[in-house]
Order: structure tokens, then C-alpha cells, then sequence
């Protein structure tokens, strides 16, 4: 046994934080099966410091076709941080001799990311009034970086993406109609490739944001970032599944497209409603079809868990999403 991770970490730390005496507190918040995240405590003479370590342990396999990797994920919210995204300061990656695995440890943020305290609880209530436009400019800022300094990513089209969905959704044998009629319209839709390809977070929405009574603190979990349409980031946040039953606010049940639209292009960046819309559909499909996964992993193992169950039956809340958002527009 290479140690405990409180022991792993204390000698972690020291060699990269002067006058770091221990840690202390180690806690896991979070992970599945290829990755964990641990807060605890640096203690220091001058004041004790809020950590966070992301990881995948030592032994196991590589990331998952959409993730970008912890290495990747690290780059880019050093990038973010440099450039005034509100992203966790991150302190360190990890290295083989730390025998903790690949990863990095981050500054911890405070604040709430529990939807149901954030739609409902009276310290938020004033942040959920400006929270849709928090949004739009974050997100303008993240489409702003520079391409030339990103690691590498993989590049996403609207035709890729219904493939992939396509082919996850086929491999199920599970015919639903819904989920057809929304294959039949995307590719009827597809707006084509965008006119200018940019960083996409690819996964901006209730969860993934630190909030608090001032706003949005911090955006999180940036593993399923990539290039292309930035209006897929748009659309991703619109999507009904991330309102927790606040449907009339569309942009996570707190705000209102306009808002959201008005954040963006106050940051000195163009939207395209049209190519939003189709992001939405795409993403209100993506997590059907993600739904159904689970279920299918609940049915044929190992994973027999009441989670995946419960995920899994969500899929039936997306068709009648998608049917909401293939009716005719008036």
C-alpha cells in the first residue's frame, strides 16, 4: 500500500506549498467509477487553505470517448482563471511520484450548487435575478479564448453529434418513437458547421455551477469541453431537465432566454436564437438518450443501483420535452 490519501496528500503538498505542516479533513465528495473529488484542509502557520483534489486513482483506464481528460481539464481552467472566468484557481497537477494518480488540486470555492437550495431558498433570491445574465456573459468569455492556446480537443459538428447519438440510441433496441420523430428533425435541421468554431464547455448547467448569495462563483467540471458550435453551450443550459420543475424560467428554472441572450451579447458576442433552439432539442435528446443508458446499465449490470434507476425512468420526462419543443412555433 502506496499509504492513505491523507498521507499521500500531506507529502503531495509539501513539496509544492512552502511551509505546508499537513492535511487535514479529507473527504470525498463525489466520483464514479474512473473519478473522485476529495476536499480537505492544507494547514499553514499563515492561515489554513481550502483545497480540492480531482482525480482518477492510480490503475485506472483512460477517459471515457467525450471527456477531454483530467490533464486537459486542468489547462483549461488555468486558461480560464488567467482570463477572468470565474473557474477554481488551480493549484497543482498531479505527477506520477505523488502516487496519487492523474489530476490536479484546486483552490476551494464556497457556495451552494444543490438546484433545489439555489431555485428556492431566500439567501439566493436576489442572485436568481440576474443569474440568466451572469450566464450569457460567462459563457461569452469562454467562447473568447483563444483556440491557438487550448490543449487538444475534439471537434464536434451537428452532424457528428446526431451520429454519436444515433448510433448510443440504436445500441439500446429499444425503439421509441419520440426519440425518432427528434432524430428525423435534427437532421432535417442541421444548421451546418458554424461560421466560427470556438471553446465549448459542453456541460454549463445546474451542478457544474458554484453559487452564491452574489451569484455564479465558479463553473466546474470542465471534462466534457470541446470546439465547436458555441451556441450548443446556449442551448445546454435551456434544456427543461435543468429547470427542477421552474419550466417557465428556461434558463435553469432561474431566468429567461432574453436575459440570458442580452448577458452574451453584452460581452461583445452574437447569438443566433435559431441555432440555440437546435441546440436545445440536441441536448434535451442527448439526455434522453443518456437516461436511457443508464436504465440499460441498471438492467444488464453491474451497476444495480437505485441512482441509475432512478436517472434511468427520466428519459420519459425528455420525450415529452422534445414534444414541447417540436410542436409548431407560433
Amino acid at each position: 500500500m502506496a499509504g492513505s490519501i491523507e498521507e499521500l496528500l500531506t507529502r503531495c503538498v509539501a513539496a509544492w506549498y512552502p511551509g505546508a505542516c499537513s492535511v487535514v479533513g479529507p473527504t470525498r465528495l463525489s466520483g464514479g467509477a474512473s473519478q473522485e473529488t476529495w476536499s480537505f484542509d492544507i494547514v499553514h502557520p499563515n492561515g489554513n487553505l481550502g483545497a480540492i483534489l480531482r482525480r482518477a486513482p492510480p490503475g485506472y483506464g483512460a477517459a471515457p470517448t467525450r471527456a477531454a481528460g483530467l490533464s486537459a481539464e486542468a489547462s483549461l481552467m488555468q486558461l480560464a482563471h488567467a482570463a477572468g472566468v470565474p473557474s477554481p484557481e488551480v493549484l497543482y497537477v498531479l505527477r506520477p511520484e505523488d502516487e496519487l494518480g492523474t489530476g490536479f488540486v484546486m483552490r476551494r470555492v464556497e457556495g451552494e450548487t444543490i438546484p433545489r437550495k439555489i431555485l428556492r431558498d431566500a439567501q439566493f433570491a436576489e442572485a436568481r435575478t440576474k443569474l440568466a445574465h451572469q450566464c450569457g456573459d460567462i459563457l461569452a468569455r469562454i467562447h473568447a479564448l483563444p483556440l491557438a492556446g487550448l490543449p487538444k480537443l475534439r471537434c464536434m459538428t451537428p452532424q457528428a453529434e446526431i451520429t454519436q447519438l444515433e448510433q448510443e440510441y440504436r445500441s439500446f433496441e429499444r425503439p421509441r418513437p419520440v426519440f425518432e420523430l427528434a432524430l428525423r428533425w435534427l437532421r432535417d435541421h442541421d444548421p451546418g458547421e458554424c461560421a466560427e468554431a470556438t471553446l465549448v464547455h459542453g456541460d454549463f448547467r445546474h451542478g457544474n455551477l458554484i453559487i452564491g448569495p452574489d451569484g455564479i462563483r465558479a463553473v466546474l467540471d470542465w471534462e466534457l469541453a470541446h470546439t465547436g458550435d458555441p451556441m450548443e453551450d446556449l442551448g445546454w443550459i435551456c434544456v427543461n431537465s435543468w429547470r427542477f420543475g421552474e419550466i417557465d424560467r428556461p434558463v435553469g428554472g432561474f431566468g429567461s432566454r432574453e436575459n440570458l441572450f442580452a448577458g452574451y451579447q453584452a460581452a461583445g458576442r452574437r447569438v443566433e436564437p435559431a441555432r440555440v433552439h437546435f441546440w436545445e432539442v440536441m441536448g434535451t435528446l442527448r439526455w434522453g438518450i443518456m437516461c436511457c443508458g443508464m436504465m440499460q446499465r441498471f438492467r444488464l449490470g453491474p451497476d444495480h443501483s437505485l441512482e441509475r434507476a432512478m436517472i434511468g425512468r427520466r428519459s420519459s420526462e425528455t420525450e415529452v420535452d422534445l414534444l414541447r419543443l417540436l410542436a409548431p412555433r407560433g
